[in-house]
C-alpha cells in the first residue's frame, strides 16, 4: 500500500514535470520534478517527526493523525494501542483480583527475592510476623524475624517447615517454597489452636485411659480372687459390692463422655423453648437434699420470675453438676445455697457453699476434662472429673458464662450468668 501510493505520487510529479518541460523548457520541467520530490519528502518528514515525538512521550489515546498513506498507518497504530491498553487493563484487573484473593487467605504470604529481601506480603503475614507491608519492603526477612530456628531454616531449608513462637503464646508454622526466577514464597500459618487441640486430645486420651484403668484393675483383681479362692458368702458379697461400685463408676464416666460428645456436636440451643426456672430450681433443691442426706443445710433464694429460653435437660444437667460439686466438697454441717437472681445484664443461677474452697491457681483449669484439685477426694465422693466441663459446654450453648469465685477455707460460688436476650417472663433490670 505504501509503495503504491509513493509510486503514484512520483508518477504524478513526473507527468506534471514532463508537461511543464514540454511547454516551458527542460529546465522548468526538472525544477518542477525536484520541487515535487522535496514537497513529498517534507510531507513524510512532518508525519515521521510527529510519530517520533509521540513515541518519545507516548500518551494513551493521543496517537497523532495523518493524511493519505500516513492516515492508514497511524490508524493501525491507534488500533494496536487500544488493544494493548485493553490487555493491560485486563492484566491489571487480574492482578488486583489475585492480590485480593491472596489477602483473603487465612495463611500469611511473603514474596522474597533470592537474597531473602521482602518484595510483598499480605495482611495476614503482617499480623503473624509483625511486618509493615510498606516500610519493610526491601528489608531482609532475617533482620525482622530473628528467631534462631527460622534464621537457620532460611539459610538451609533442609526440613519441610519450621515452627516458631511469636508473641502472646502464638505458634506459627513457616514454610519456604521456591518459585519463578530465584524467588521464594514464605507461607505462615497460625497453628496455636491446632496445637492446643492436639495437646488436649493427647491429654484427654491419657486421662480417659487412666480413669478407666483404675476401676478396671480393681474389677479384674476381684474377679481373679473370686475365681481362685474359696470365700465365705459374706466376703463374696463384699467383693461383689465393690466390683459393682467400680463398674458403676466406669458407667458414670462413659455416660459423661457421651454427654460431652453430644454437647460438642449439637448446634446452639434453640431460643424458642421456655424453661420454667422456678420449678427447675425447686427440683434442684430437692435433689440436693437427697444427695446431702441431711448432712448439710440447703437454702433456696428465688428472687426472679424470669425463665430461660433453651433446653431444659441441658440446663438441669449443668445446674445439677454445680449442685453435686457443692455437696461433695462441703463438710457435714455446712450450708449450700441455691439462688436464681436478676442482675444488671440478665440473670444468674448460683450455687454457694461453705466448703473447703479452692486455691486461686486451680480456678482457671476447673472446667478442663478430668481436672481435679484433689484427685483422691474426688474419687472418694464419686466424681468423674467431667461435671464442670459438661456444665460449661451446656451453658455456652445457651450463651451463658460459668463464673467461679472461691476462697480456701471459706467456700465457693459457682454462677451461670445468662444474657437478657435468653430470658423470658417477668424480667426487670436490677443491680448485680
Amino acid at each position: 500500500m505504501i509503495y503504491r501510493h509513493t509510486l503514484l505520487a512520483l508518477g504524478g510529479f513526473a507527468l506534471v514535470a514532463l508537461v511543464i518541460g514540454g511547454i516551458a523548457g527542460a529546465a522548468w520541467g526538472w525544477g518542477m520534478l525536484c520541487a515535487g520530490l522535496v514537497a513529498l519528502l517534507l510531507w513524510h518528514a512532518r508525519h515521521l517527526s510527529r510519530l517520533h515525538f509521540w513515541l518519545a512521550h507516548p500518551i494513551p489515546g493521543k496517537v497523532p493523525e495523518g493524511d493519505g498513506v500516513w492516515d492508514e498507518a497511524l490508524a493501525g497504530l491507534h488500533r494496536f494501542e487500544r488493544t494493548v491498553a485493553r490487555r493491560e487493563e485486563a492484566l491489571a484487573d487480574a492482578l488486583v483480583r489475585m492480590r485480593r484473593a491472596v489477602q483473603a487467605l487465612p495463611d500469611g504470604v511473603v514474596i522474597l527475592d533470592g537474597a531473602n529481601h521482602i518484595e510483598w506480603c499480605n495482611l495476614t503475614a503482617e499480623g503473624h510476623l509483625q511486618l509493615d507491608g510498606r516500610a519493610d519492603l526491601g528489608q531482609n526477612i532475617a533482620n525482622l524475624v530473628r528467631e534462631p530456628e527460622f534464621v537457620e531454616y532460611l539459610e538451609s531449608p533442609q526440613q519441610n517447615a519450621v515452627r516458631i513462637a511469636r508473641g502472646e503464646g502464638r505458634l506459627l508454622l513457616l514454610q519456604l517454597i521456591p518459585f519463578g526466577q530465584d524467588q521464594k514464597l514464605l507461607l505462615s500459618r497460625d497453628v496455636t489452636q491446632a496445637e492446643r487441640v492436639e495437646t488436649m486430645r493427647r491429654d484427654f486420651v491419657a486421662n480417659v485411659s487412666h480413669e478407666l484403668r483404675t476401676p478396671l484393675t480393681v474389677l479384674v483383681g476381684f474377679l481373679e480372687t473370686v475365681r481362685e479362692l474359696k470365700l465365705d458368702p459374706q466376703r463374696q458379697r463384699d467383693y461383689l459390692a465393690m466390683m459393682q461400685e467400680q463398674a458403676a463408676r466406669m458407667q458414670r464416666i462413659i455416660d459423661d463422655l457421651l454427654t460431652l460428645s453430644a454437647l460438642d456436636a449439637a448446634p446452639p440451643a434453640s431460643p424458642d423453648t421456655r424453661v420454667p426456672m422456678r420449678a427447675l430450681v425447686e427440683r434442684l433443691k430437692r435433689d440436693a437434699e437427697a444427695l446431702s442426706g441431711g448432712r448439710h443445710t440447703i437454702m433456696l433464694k428465688q428472687e426472679s420470675e424470669a425463665d430461660v429460653l433453651g433446653v431444659e435437660g441441658e440446663l438441669a444437667s449443668a445446674f445439677g453438676n454445680m449442685v453435686s460439686n457443692a455437696i461433695r466438697y462441703t463438710p457435714a454441717g455446712g450450708t449450700v445455697t441455691l439462688a436464681w437472681q436478676e442482675c444488671a445484664d440478665g440473670a444468674r443461677f448460683s450455687v454457694e457453699d461453705t466448703g473447703i474452697g479452692i486455691e486461686a491457681e486451680h480456678i482457671p483449669r476447673l472446667t478442663e476434662r478430668f481436672y481435679r484439685v484433689d484427685r483422691s477426694r474426688s474419687r472418694e465422693t464419686g466424681g468423674t472429673g467431667l461435671g464442670l466441663a459438661i456444665a460449661k459446654h451446656a451453658l455456652a450453648r445457651h450463651e451463658a458464662k460459668l463464673e467461679i469465685e472461691s476462697q480456701p477455707g471459706k467456700g465457693s460460688r459457682f454462677s451461670a450468668r445468662f444474657p437478657a436476650r435468653r430470658l423470658a417472663g417477668d424480667f426487670t433490670r436490677l443491680g448485680a
